[in-house]
C-alpha cells in the first residue's frame, strides 16, 4: 500500500526586532513572547487534532529553531536541522524597515534592482525553490507514512508554493500568503504531491503582531485588513 504523508511547512513566529532593520540571516534574532505563543498555540492545535508527527525539522537560524520546539516537545521528539530550510540570503539585511520600506529607495541602492525578477539584490528565486523542494523530499523520507513539522521562513516558503503551484516567481511581497505561523501543507501519496493547503493555527494572535508581516491574512482578510 503507498504511503500518504503530510508535510506542514510552518513560517516562524513574531521576531524579536527592536531596531526594525531587516536582519535576513544575521544571527541572534529570536522569538518575542508573543512569537513563543504562537509556536505553542501551533503545537497544542497539531496534538489536538491528532496530527500524526513523526518529524521536526528547522532552519538553522534561532527563530526557527525556537518555533519548531514546542511541537518538537509535545511529540517528544528532537528539533532537526536543516540548512537548506534557511531565510534567503539579501543584499538588504541590515538596512532599516520600520519606516515603511523609504530607505529602500536610497540612490545608493539602486544598482541592486537591475533584476527584480531574479532577484538581483539577493538569493534567486527558483535557487530558494530548489533548495525548499530537495528539503521537503528528504522530510517525506523520513516521516514516510506519517507526518512532519518544517519550520523555515516566509520567501523561501512562497517560492516552494509558486513552484508547486506553477506561477511565475517574481512577486510582490504583499501578494504572499504566508503569515507568521501559519502552515502550508504539502500531502504526498508515496512521494507524488496530491494536496496542498493552507491554515493559520495561530491567526488569532497574529492582530498582536508588531514585526513587520509582509502579505496576507485569512485572519486580517476576513476583518477587511491586510498585512
Amino acid at each position: 500500500m503507498t504511503p500518504t504523508t503530510t508535510i506542514h511547512v510552518m513560517r516562524h513566529g513574531e521576531v524579536d526586532n527592536p531596531e526594525g532593520i531587516l536582519y535576513g540571516r544575521l544571527p541572534g534574532y529570536g522569538l518575542t513572547e508573543l512569537g513563543h505563543a504562537m509556536a505553542a498555540e501551533v503545537a497544542r492545535t497539531l496534538s489536538v487534532q491528532k496530527r500524526d508527527i513523526t518529524h521536526v525539522v528547522a532552519s538553522p537560524l534561532l527563530r526557527a529553531q525556537q518555533t519548531a520546539r514546542p511541537t518538537a516537545e509535545a511529540y517528544g521528539l528532537d528539533v532537526a536541522e536543516d540548512p537548506r530550510l534557511i531565510e534567503a540570503a539579501n543584499d538588504f539585511e541590515g538596512e532599516p524597515v520600520n519606516d515603511g520600506w523609504t530607505s529602500f529607495l536610497a540612490p545608493r541602492l539602486w544598482s541592486r534592482y537591475r533584476n527584480p525578477l531574479r532577484p538581483s539584490w539577493g538569493e534567486p528565486y527558483a535557487d530558494q525553490a530548489d533548495r525548499m523542494v530537495r528539503a521537503v523530499k528528504a522530510a517525506v523520507r523520513v516521516a514516510a507514512g506519517h507526518e512532519a513539522l518544517v519550520v523555515s521562513h516566509q520567501l523561501p516558503i512562497w517560492c516552494l508554493r509558486s513552484f508547486v503551484e506553477g506561477r511565475p516567481y517574481a512577486h510582490l511581497p504583499s501578494q504572499r500568503e504566508c503569515s507568521l505561523a501559519s502552515l502550508t501543507s504539502l500531502t504526498f501519496s508515496g512521494t507524488t504531491l496530491v494536496g496542498l493547503s493552507y491554515w493559520e493555527p495561530a491567526g488569532e494572535l497574529l492582530s498582536q503582531a508588531a514585526d513587520m508581516v509582509p502579505g496576507t491574512s485569512d485572519a486580517t482578510l476576513a476583518r477587511g485588513e491586510a498585512r
